[in-house]
């Protein structure tokens, strides 16, 4: 990533929060149900979060017959306590209960390098034996399935270039001479014992995690002139305004005197409204 640690901090929860906005409506979408302060061992002091992912369209149609999206939901707690953070998922189908068998661990390090790291994850010889390693550049142009799927918009970083910070745009070669860079290793274990379906199903929830990584990173950068200069007390006080706004937005109780107008704003726009009303 062109950027600096910090500055990814903020970047990646403001374009978390903006991709939630814009993909949360009255039948899918997510649900933030709880974000609070942890503190552990291991990953030191930071949030924990729990949310709930409502499917109504983004799974595949092979997937339909085992699980009725109307029925499936994917729940998720992570612990981010940068630069490390630990993130986990239940799927949970309620006319299947096989998928609420499966679940998928991801663990990120972040680090201030390219991406030569070799083992940032500290892996044991056994597990580096059993790893694979793919490596995402953010600038390239590729497209699959799953970015349909999960309506990743096509941005082109190679002809991107930030107003306000003068970065990009990012040619061949930008993770050796792009300086501040930086890069987000992460770890992502899954486990779906479904005997017939379960090495099938892993493929795919992970190619569709990949495709995720891509398009929100992208657009991490993508929106570095929207969220370039904030602090960690904003995107705090955004992210409170941002859980009223979605449960307002899947029709679940908010906080009394809220109100929509019905018409689709920018996030921030959203979000302004929602906080005049609290």
């Amino acid at each position: 990533m062109p950027m600096s640690m910090e500055e990814y901090e903020i970047g990646l929860s403001y374009t978390i929060m903006k991709m939630e906005q814009q993909n949360t409506n009255s039948k899918e979408g997510v649900e933030v149900l709880q974000q609070v302060p942890f503190e552990d061992e291991k990953l030191g002091n930071g949030q924990y979060t729990s949310k709930d992912y409502h499917l109504q369209s983004k799974i595949p149609s092979w997937m339909k017959g085992f699980a009725p999206a109307s029925a499936l939901t994917v729940h998720e707690e992570s612990w981010c306590a940068y630069p490390n953070s630990r993130t986990g998922f239940l799927i949970i189908c309620y006319q299947c209960p096989l998928f609420s068998k499966c679940s998928l661990t991801i663990d990120t390090v972040i680090r201030p390098d390219n991406g030569c790291s070799d083992n940032a994850h500290n892996l044991t010889s056994e597990q580096l034996a059993a790893r694979e390693v793919e490596i995402i550049d953010i600038a390239s142009q590729s497209r699959d399935y799953w970015s349909k799927a999960i309506s990743a918009p096509n941005v082109d970083l190679t002809a991107f270039r930030s107003q306000r910070t003068s970065r990009g745009p990012l040619l061949k070669g930008w993770m050796d001479s792009c300086r501040p860079v930086m890069t987000t290793y992460k770890l992502v274990i899954m486990d779906a014992p479904i005997w017939g379906l379960g090495e099938r199903l892993e493929d795919c929830i992970i190619a569709g995690e990949r495709a995720l990584f891509l398009a929100c990173h992208r657009l991490c950068f993508a929106w570095i002139d929207e969220w370039y200069g904030m602090t960690l007390d904003q995107i705090q006080e955004m992210e409170r305004q941002t859980d009223l706004l979605l449960k307002k937005t899947l029709k679940k109780p908010a906080k009394a005197g809220s109100k929509h107008d019905g018409k689709r704003k920018t996030l921030k726009e959203e979000i302004v409204a929602v906080g005049s009303c609290t």
